[in-house]
């Protein structure tokens, strides 16, 4: 007996109309990230389908794998990747795919009969060639592979700063310190400079402001935002800017422990506007202001560009990048 949306539901411990609209993809409905992930992931235990959606892709099903750079446990403290990748498979089984997950970057998961791949993180080259070695039809989210021909879905980040420094500049406050993130891809190959920190760079710098002992570099966990913030209230001592920019919300959120227990009021002495926008930001007080990323559509719009190559037999590669919006919570006002 197939299963139906009120045996979702219940799997869930939500209302079925919670159930139907998440499905439906209402994009005016307020729900986390967590509730969303336990739907769908009822609604797979269960097999569910939507028989009156009708799918744009060949009878044939193809087969789809997803590669998350990031392991299972670590998507699940950074809930940006784990958004970007519910995106391809909502879209994904809307357009008929088997899709097939694959975490940390473990090429020997992929079936060598996978039909398309999208990547989701940062890859060296030579874990790109690996899998270009598997399919033609690759494509990459949150990296810019597009000079090496491939199609890449981005986020606009250099527009978001600087819309970030210019809401600060017009708050009268020119002191703007930044926490950002450095990482290394999963083969230790190349190590990944934040786009937001050489764009802040460059918004600041416009402003003939930029000051780089205002900036501290951490690794998008949490702990490394506490810990690069209780070092900047350490050593600028009275010189702490009265605003920061961080790269993402968890650091955020981890810059605001530090701060309250320094004993720095928030908004009041110090105000931190965040990056991504996850359901992390409103669950900290006060609520952090955040740039809003358009996660899901990036993962959306990675499976419409695989479906145009299979229909079309598109060869010339595409670079999309999705704007952002501003989110004014407490912490800055």
């Amino acid at each position: 007996m197939a299963a139906t949306l009120k045996d979702i539901a219940k799997a869930a411990g939500v209302s079925l109309a919670t159930v139907s609209r998440v499905l439906n993809h209402d994009q005016s409905l307020s729900v986390g990230d967590e509730t969303r992930q336990r739907i769908f992931s009822a609604a797979e235990a269960l097999q569910y389908s939507k028989n009156k959606r009708r799918s744009t892709m060949p009878t044939a099903r193809k087969k789809l794998a997803i590669v998350q750079w990031y392991s299972e446990s670590k998507e699940q403290d950074d809930l940006y990747y784990m958004s970007v990748r519910m995106g391809i498979e909502r879209q994904g089984q809307a357009q008929q795919f088997e899709v097939t997950r694959i975490f940390q970057n473990d090429m020997q998961q992929i079936a060598t009969d996978v039909d398309a791949v999208i990547a989701i993180g940062k890859f060296s080259p030579h874990q790109v060639q690996d899998m270009a070695a598997l399919t033609d039809q690759l494509v990459f989210v949150d990296d810019d592979q597009f000079a090496a021909g491939f199609d890449s879905v981005l986020t606009d980040f250099k527009l978001a700063t600087a819309k970030v420094v210019d809401y600060f500049w017009q708050q009268g406050i020119q002191a703007i310190g930044m926490i950002h993130g450095l990482e290394t891809t999963t083969d230790q190959a190349v190590q990944v400079v934040d786009q937001r920190l050489l764009s802040f760079k460059a918004a600041m710098t416009a402003h003939q402001a930029y000051q780089p002992e205002l900036v501290f570099e951490g690794d998008y966990t949490g702990q490394s935002g506490y810990e690069m913030m209780k070092q900047a209230i350490e050593t600028l001592g009275d010189d702490l800017p009265r605003a920061f920019f961080v790269a993402n919300d968890p650091m955020a959120a981890g810059a605001l422990k530090a701060l309250q227990a320094a004993k720095i009021q928030v908004p009041e002495r110090v105000k931190l506007f965040s990056f991504n926008d996850t359901s992390l930001a409103t669950f900290v007080y006060p609520e952090l202001s955040s740039v809003r990323v358009a996660t899901e559509l990036m993962g959306e719009t990675a499976v419409d560009l695989i479906v145009s190559r299979l229909q079309n037999g598109r060869k010339i590669p595409q670079r999309i990048e999705l704007g952002t919006q501003l989110v004014e919570r407490d912490s800055t006002k």
